[in-house]
């Protein structure tokens, strides 16, 4: 039955009786199935148009899969007792071919088990009586016994209507008028045909827009209807502003910088770092370059290499506003005015004013620097225990630099970076972690060549071996962060911190064969091509 035609059922008992007094009754008398009148209530009553109330739960008979398959079929005892009458006497090993022709004959395409229901049909046609086993005769043939109209044969009856009407959908309660008897409930139940389940039954009566049932309501206001201004009798539907809607057939997909991301992630999770956070896009220049005893002149600090920010052009403060804040820019404006910690600085006088410029971070060691700083101050707090000091973190994030725009160059492109902090590490420990971090990438052959960064010495570029081009190229940078940078935070002089960093662009363009930096990221971005992609599984 359709739900308008069920609706309509529903008024016509409301306006007769009352109310529906009873869900599963009605649904009963209705011959329908419950749930489905019950989603007609609840479409009436979001409308506004019934009042429900629910009642107390009844226990119903659910048929299980054996239950359904004896309810199309027929139960196997019943099969196999018209199949006997129309043939006599059957040999025992017989009967399974007897069934699987009776069900060719009134079940035609099935997929019965004849052999199995065969012995569940003689199991249960003898204990009820309906069959004899003749064991005299060689093979031992089974036969019916007793007529027709036999209580046997009533009982058995009894039972296949019952398995049928519950089929049906027309869920039968084990209470009220129209109960099973409690021994044909029993036998259900004891042959695991059917199982108990309660039942959520409601009464419904009028609701506040009742009168307005079964009234027409329009979805669209249509031209005609404005020209014929035959919207202001009509009854329209109301917007439900918060449904989910539709969810499109074709949804998103993962760019593969966030699948390669996710895998880098990954391995730095596996090798026991922590995440940064690094959703600080904007930073002071103090954290991006001084914090990292790199000089307020360095060609990397000018217009052409840095975006500056115009507007609000300085910072408020340098970190927070406590006396320990304050005393460490001191000391870093100290080591390069004048050096320290081992170091002759720069010799020029540190503005800072100029260290307060804001500018889109050009690497996530501003991160670092931060991150650093706060570890040291947990030292001096006494919040860790120096004598047990070690950590290790990552970052994979956003950066930005005033490039020239090629097939290889952005001006904002992905910083993988990590660096692990610890008494006395040394160089040997840095190509060793690096070594273990490119090996799970799948990169085995390395190399590293010395090279010079203002905050990490000894510096190393790291070269990798390329199998498909056959060459070694460049994939990341390294180094040893300088005391100049760890000693002005408060890093006790034997607290080494190594790290190293790579972009997250170019091993994505090496896995997925890309020539040109702007066919993975930016506006010629191929969308196509981003549903397309393959997953990215890194060392594999």
């Amino acid at each position: 039955m359709e739900q308008v035609e069920l609706e309509h059922a529903i008024v016509e008992e409301i306006r007769s009786a009352g109310k529906v007094a009873n869900s599963r009754a009605f649904a009963e008398r209705l011959k329908v199935n419950h749930e489905e009148l019950v989603a007609a209530l609840n479409s009436m009553y979001r409308r506004d148009l019934v009042t429900l109330t629910q009642l107390e739960p009844e226990v119903v008979l659910r048929l299980t899969a054996e239950g359904a398959l004896y309810a199309q079929h027929g139960t196997p005892e019943w099969c196999l007792r018209e199949a006997l009458e129309r043939r006599g006497p059957t040999p025992v090993s017989e009967l399974d071919t007897l069934l699987e022709e009776f069900w060719r004959q009134t079940s035609p395409n099935n997929a019965l088990d004849s052999s199995k229901l065969a012995k569940i049909g003689m199991q249960q046609g003898l204990k009820l009586g309906l069959f004899e086993l003749d064991k005299r005769v060689r093979p031992p043939c089974v036969a019916c016994v007793g007529s027709s109209d036999s209580e046997a044969v009533h009982k058995l009856q009894m039972l296949q209507k019952s398995l049928r009407a519950l089929h049906s959908g027309a869920l039968t309660a084990l209470s009220g008028d129209h109960a099973l008897d409690a021994a044909l409930v029993d036998e259900i139940l004891r042959r695991n045909l059917a199982t108990r389940n309660k039942l959520k039954v409601f009464a419904a009566s009028a609701g506040p827009r009742f009168e307005h049932a079964l009234v027409e309501q329009l979805a669209d206001l249509t031209r005609e209807m404005l020209l014929s201004e035959s919207w202001r009798n009509a009854t329209f539907k109301e917007f439900n502003f918060e449904a989910a809607g539709v969810a499109p057939v074709d949804g998103g997909r993962l760019h593969p910088l966030l699948k390669v991301r996710e895998e880098f992630r990954l391995i730095f999770l596996e090798m026991g770092f922590t995440e940064m956070p690094s959703n600080q896009y904007v930073e002071s220049s103090f954290w991006n370059f001084d914090a990292l005893f790199q000089p307020q002149q360095h060609p990397a600090r000018d217009a052409h290499d840095t975006f500056f920010l115009n507007e609000p052009a300085l910072c408020k403060r340098i970190g927070d506003a406590s006396p320990a804040t304050e005393a460490y820019v001191e000391r870093v404006r100290g080591v390069h005015d004048q050096g320290g910690y081992g170091s002759r600085g720069y010799g020029y006088a540190w503005d800072h004013t100029e260290a307060m410029r804001n500018v889109l971070r050009t690497h996530t060691t501003a991160i670092s620097a931060r991150m650093l700083y706060r570890m040291a101050r947990e030292l001096q707090d006494g919040r860790t225990d120096a004598s047990n000091f070690a950590r290790r973190m990552f970052s994979i994030d956003r950066v930005f630099r005033n490039e020239t725009l090629d097939a290889t160059h952005l001006c904002e492109f992905h910083q993988v970076e990590g660096w692990v902090a610890g008494p006395d590490l040394s160089l040997a420990d840095l190509k060793g972690i690096i070594s273990q971090f490119f090996r799970r990438i799948g990169m085995h052959r390395l190399r590293f060549k010395p090279t010079y960064n203002p905050y990490t010495e000894p510096s190393m570029e790291i070269y990798a071996y390329h199998e498909a081009l056959g060459r070694w190229v460049e994939i990341g940078n390294s180094g040893i962060f300088r005391p100049e940078m760890l000693q002005p935070m408060g890093l006790p002089p034997n607290i080494q911190v190594i790290a190293w960093g790579l972009s997250l662009e170019r091993p994505t363009m090496i896995l997925y064969g890309l020539s040109n930096i702007r066919d993975l990221f930016g506006h010629r971005v191929s969308l196509q091509t981003i549903r397309d992609n393959p997953i990215c599984r890194l060392g594999w």
